[in-house]
């Protein structure tokens, strides 16, 4: 009897102690409405334990410690379901999980369509919106280099030698595309490329695009569609970010983010941006710069006041400072300006300042501004451009809703200065700075006529003392087939006036000279937008977005530089003709539940001019665009591949005449890149990889690519009495000094590695 008491006592002891030695578990099935759903991403918060959900919606997490966790369960087109829970030693647990759909779980809110913050699928303008993970894929120094990857835009480089540019959005000149920070318009003309520079991308809550006329709401230059770059709200950003990498040519690019809470009523949103390149580089041999030396910094702050209500009150301010320059390999500061050595260095010193202000009342009226001051200081070769710029702007909204009527009343008030050192100042009113206020009224109405149909219809009304009132329309037709399903038609008019020298850098440099043949008529344009945007959740996690346009835009009064009339001159004048820009874009949106994603665009345009029944291609426009963007996440390794890339078909380039022995049309050419992120370290990102993988730059195949690289003052040119370049011996192809010639960058291939660091 003892001895079986023993054996029962030490067999009951034995089996405690194996479940007290056993791990921890929890396990489950997770499903919507009773059917499971195959592999959802589930971990545990802080830790590096997870599952995903097999065929049939269970899963398993085994080997736990006893202690409290957090369960995170997701999957694409369904809401991050979260769940904390105890477990003790050795105990098995069961949760089971039901996910709920959500439709709009990856359509994000944008403003920028109507001025109204609205999901991305309820708004009745199309919006496409890109966050910093996408620029992050692609580490670049600024946004201006970081939108090649956006399908139907391109950062276009305007100069061999100092790399300025600017942005076409569907084959529309730079000069068409309006920059907003926060809503507001803070770049434009003169400050395209630099005020699209040194914002941090910590500071970054997302971009928004809208492609087409936008003058309804945005008035003078958003005539062929308009950049918002949105910045954090300070109590969402990390408390602090630094984000530095270097490159195999020697570029440095660091941001330096934090958020700081200052006392009980403002949280302040700090930012800094320092860019140094300082390696002079020629690889195509013609005694220039490949690409241009830079350093800049770029200092960004941003103060949200906490008030009653919940009211808005947000101040923002940038400084920038950059000393760029390009040119002969023997330059240095003692030859800026002179004639003995050429180079083109540009001094920029520009500030902005960027507010939001809800007034105290019951209804939602709101107040907003701008300003900015840019000044510059540049030499092109021997040729002086002194230039200051200011813009100040003004705006009052009222949002109000009626029955089935969503109504915004607006007025805005716009003030431009500029001056400069050319004959842009000097021809108007006896060498008076062009000066100029433009009051605006705007009407903007969106009325819901049916449960899955809308329309916007909106009126804007400037007033221009040069070109006396102009009208702006536009309307939008929104069909929501379902809830993943839209189908929406946009048709609107817009507008610009023009300060030909703030926006043409060929007028500056080379021995061209400038003609303006007329007074000149501010641009209208007329514009149609058909869109399709369809998303797809599938039961296995996996995600589809499909996103389709068709666009025709038709201008008229274009304003249009003549480079081959005489190849000695840029003549601008009105068009006596039309203008057009038509085109079909796709943008094919994938994401796998193995951690495969996968972002395709493509973008078919024919931009031309039709002049005394002569129909041309315009010049520097490709006709076709790809983009891609392929990512894939190892997560046992922490580790991710990004693939990105573009592709251009040929576009007409400037040549100087019938003996100009550079290509006419350029080839087909992409860049591409390709990136490795590790992110096992707490808190750290490890990247690495290579640019321009492919080696690719525009002198292939080509003689040159700057004219008269050689003789860049013209000294050795001879010309004939109409001030046409001859054909000598020293000068056989009747050139002059000219490097215009341009439509991609001359950096070729090289590595990059960087480090990131967030604290939240």
């Amino acid at each position: 009897m003892y001895s079986l008491k023993n054996s029962l006592l030490y067999i009951a002891f034995l089996l405690s102690a194996l479940a007290y030695g056993q791990s921890a578990s929890v396990k489950g099935t997770i499903t919507d409405n009773g059917s499971g759903i195959p592999f959802v991403n589930i971990y545990l918060k802080g830790t590096e334990k997870g599952a995903t959900t097999d065929e049939n919606g269970a899963y398993l997490i085994e080997n736990l410690d006893a202690g409290k966790y957090i369960l995170l369960a997701s999957s694409m087109g369904y809401e991050t379901y979260r769940r904390s829970f105890n477990v003790l030693e050795g105990q098995q647990i069961t949760l089971d999980i039901a996910l709920q759909f959500s439709a709009e779980a990856l359509s994000e809110t944008v403003v920028t369509g109507t001025l109204k913050p609205v999901t991305r699928l309820e708004s009745a303008v199309p919006v496409e919106v890109y966050k910093p993970s996408f620029l992050m894929k692609n580490p670049t120094p600024s946004i201006f280099e970081a939108l090649q990857n956006v399908n139907g835009v391109r950062p276009q480089i305007n100069c061999n030698v100092c790399n300025t540019g600017d942005i076409h959005i569907n084959g529309l000149e730079g000069p068409y595309t309006l920059v907003l920070i926060d809503g507001m318009p803070i770049v434009s003309g003169l400050g395209t490329v630099y005020g699209l520079s040194g914002i941090p991308n910590s500071l970054i809550d997302q971009i928004e695009i809208v492609k087409g006329p936008a003058s309804t709401l945005y008035g003078s230059e958003a005539v062929g569609g308009l950049i918002n770059i949105i910045t954090k709200h300070a109590p969402n950003a990390p408390e602090f970010f630094a984000d530095g990498y270097l490159t195999g040519w020697g570029e440095f690019n660091l941001d330096v983010g934090s958020k700081i809470n200052v006392g009980e009523k403002a949280d302040l949103l700090l930012g800094i941006n320092y860019f140094n390149y300082d390696e002079i580089i020629d690889n195509n041999g013609d005694n220039f710069t490949d690409l241009t030396l830079q350093d800049r910094i770029s200092i960004f702050q941003k103060w949200n006041f906490k008030r009653k209500d919940a009211k808005v009150f947000s101040l923002a301010g940038r400084f920038f400072y950059e000393d760029r320059w390009g040119g002969e390999l023997q330059w240095t500061p003692e030859f800026r300006g002179g004639d003995e050595i050429y180079g083109e260095s540009i001094y920029t010193r520009r500030w902005e300042v960027v507010g939001k202000y809800q007034l105290p009342i019951e209804e939602n009226v709101m107040l907003s501004f701008s300003y900015n001051d840019h000044n510059q200081n540049s030499v092109y070769g021997d040729v002086p451009y002194l230039a200051d710029q200011r813009i100040g702007f003004a705006q009052l909204t009222w949002d109000k809703s009626v029955n089935k009527h969503d109504l915004l009343f607006g007025s805005a008030i716009r003030y431009n200065y500029y001056d400069d050192n050319t004959t842009a100042t000097a021809n108007l009113n006896s060498n008076q700075v062009d000066e100029v206020w433009i009051p605006s009224l705007f009407l903007q109405d969106e009325y819901a006529f049916a449960d899955k149909h809308s329309l916007l219809a909106g009126i804007r009304y400037d007033y221009d003392k040069r070109h006396g009132s102009i009208f702006t329309p536009r309307a939008a037709y929104k069909w929501k087939i379902s809830d993943r399903d839209i189908f929406r038609i946009n048709a609107g008019t817009g507008f610009r006036v023009v300060n030909l020298f703030t926006e043409d850098h060929a007028a500056l440099t080379g021995s061209r000279e400038v003609v303006i043949a007329e007074e000149l008529k501010p641009e209208r344009s007329v514009n149609l937008n058909l869109n399709y945007l369809k998303k797809i959740y599938a039961k296995n996690g996996t995600y589809a977005g499909f996103d389709a346009s068709a666009f025709y835009t038709h201008f008229s009064n274009v304003i249009l530089p003549d480079y081959d009339t005489n190849p000695n001159q840029i003549i601008y004048d009105n068009l006596n003709g039309r203008s057009v820009s038509k085109g079909l874009s796709a943008n094919v949106d994938l994401a796998l539940p193995n951690g495969l994603k996968i972002l395709v665009g493509a973008t078919w345009q024919n931009v031309s001019n039709t002049e005394n029944g002569i129909t041309q291609r315009q010049i520097l426009t490709e006709s076709i665009m790809g983009t891609w963007n392929v990512s894939y996440t190892i997560r046992s390794l922490d580790l991710s591949l990004d693939y990105t890339g573009n592709v251009y078909g040929p576009m007409r380039l400037p040549l100087l005449g019938d003996l100009d022995p550079r290509l006419e049309y350029s080839p087909t050419w992409s860049i591409q890149n390709i990136q490795f992120t590790y992110k096992g370290l707490e808190g750290f990102e490890l990247y690495g990889g290579i640019k321009n993988l492919l080696n690719w730059t525009p002198n292939r195949n080509n003689p040159f690519i700057i004219a008269r690289a050689n003789d860049p003052f013209d000294k050795n040119v001879q010309f004939d009495q109409n001030g046409n370049a001859m054909a000598t011996a020293d000068n056989p192809n009747a050139l002059t000094f000219d490097p215009s010639y341009v439509y991609g960058p001359n950096q070729g291939i090289r590595g990059f590695f960087g480090m990131r660091y967030t604290l939240f």
